[in-house]
C-alpha cells in the first residue's frame, strides 16, 4: 500500500489504465489488416512524442504537435468513417438484454444439451459431401452476439438442423443457394445472408467473396464460419477473422465445440 500511496496510483487509476488497454486492443482487432492501421500506429506515435515533448519543457514542439493533436480529433472521424461506423454497427447488434438474463436465471429457457446444441459431427459430414461435389457453401455459426443486423438481409426462417436441408439449400438450382446461411444453437436461423466484405483485408486473390465475407463477418463479430470451395472443395474454418488450422475432422470437430461452449 505504501508503495502505491508513493506512486499516488489508487485503484481507478489501475481500472482507467485497464479500459483504455481493453478500448486500444479492440480498436486494433477492428481495424487489422487494413491500411487503416498504419494511420491509427502513426497517430499514437505522434501522440507519443508530443506527451514526451510536454515532459521535456520543450513549449515550441509541443505547442505544434498539441495543435495538430486537437485538430486530428475532426481528422479522425472522417478518416476513420467506415470503421466508426463497423464498430457502432457491432455494438448496436449485440441484442442481449436484462430480459433474457433474468430468464435464463431464473431457468424459464432451460434447454437439454440434445436440444440445444450443434449436431457439429453433421456438419462437417454435409460439408464434406459438398466438398466431394464440388458445390460451394457459406455456413455462420452464431454465439454470443447477435447476428440479428445481417438476418434481416435474407429469409429468416427456424428450422432445425439437418443433414439434406443443408445439401437441399446449397444445391446449385436451389433458390436458396445464393450467400450464407446462420445456425444458431441447432436451428438454421437465415438463409440467403448477405454479409457485409473487407474491402481492404490482405487475403491473396485466389480467395473468392465467400472467404472474403467469412473473414469479415468473424472479425465484427464473435461468429466463426465453416466456407466449402466450390473450386478445391476444402473446409476453411475461420473465427476471429483468421483461418484456424486443422489436420482432420477429428481436430475441427473439437475446435467448433470448443468455440461453441
Amino acid at each position: 500500500m505504501k508503495l502505491f500511496e508513493i506512486l499516488d496510483f489508487s485503484i481507478a487509476d489501475a481500472i482507467d489504465i485497464l479500459l483504455v488497454a481493453m478500448l486500444l486492443y479492440y480498436v486494433y482487432r477492428l481495424i487489422r489488416g487494413t491500411v487503416a492501421i498504419n494511420i491509427f500506429l502513426g497517430i499514437v506515435i505522434i501522440y507519443l512524442i508530443w506527451k514526451i515533448t510536454e515532459a521535456l519543457q520543450m513549449q515550441l514542439l509541443s505547442s505544434i504537435l498539441g495543435q495538430f493533436i486537437g485538430v486530428g480529433v475532426f481528422a479522425l472521424i472522417v478518416v476513420f468513417q467506415q470503421e466508426i461506423r463497423k464498430f457502432l454497427l457491432t455494438i448496436g447488434s449485440t441484442n442481449i438484454t436484462a430480459r433474457n438474463k433474468f430468464q435464463k436465471f431464473f431457468g424459464f429457457l432451460r434447454l437439454t444439451k440434445k436440444e440445444s446444441a450443434l449436431d457439429v459431427k453433421g456438419l462437417i459430414a454435409v460439408c464434406r459431401k459438398l466438398g466431394a461435389n464440388n458445390t460451394g457453401a457459406l455456413i455462420v455459426l452464431e454465439r454470443n452476439m447477435s447476428l440479428e443486423f445481417v438476418r434481416e438481409t435474407g429469409d429468416k426462417m427456424n428450422i432445425e438442423f439437418s443433414q439434406p436441408i443443408i445439401e437441399s439449400i446449397f444445391f446449385k438450382n436451389s433458390p436458396l443457394h445464393d450467400g450464407a446461411i446462420i445456425i444458431k444453437g441447432n436451428f438454421i436461423v437465415a438463409t440467403r445472408v448477405i454479409l457485409p466484405v473487407a474491402g481492404e483485408n490482405k487475403l491473396p486473390k485466389h480467395f473468392g467473396l465467400r472467404h472474403r465475407a467469412a473473414v469479415s463477418i468473424s472479425e465484427k463479430t464473435d461468429a466463426s464460419a465453416l466456407i466449402v470451395s466450390e473450386e478445391t472443395g476444402r473446409i476453411s474454418y475461420v473465427k476471429g477473422g483468421d483461418f484456424i488450422k486443422y489436420k482432420n475432422d477429428e481436430e475441427l470437430f473439437l475446435l467448433i465445440n470448443k468455440d461453441l461452449g
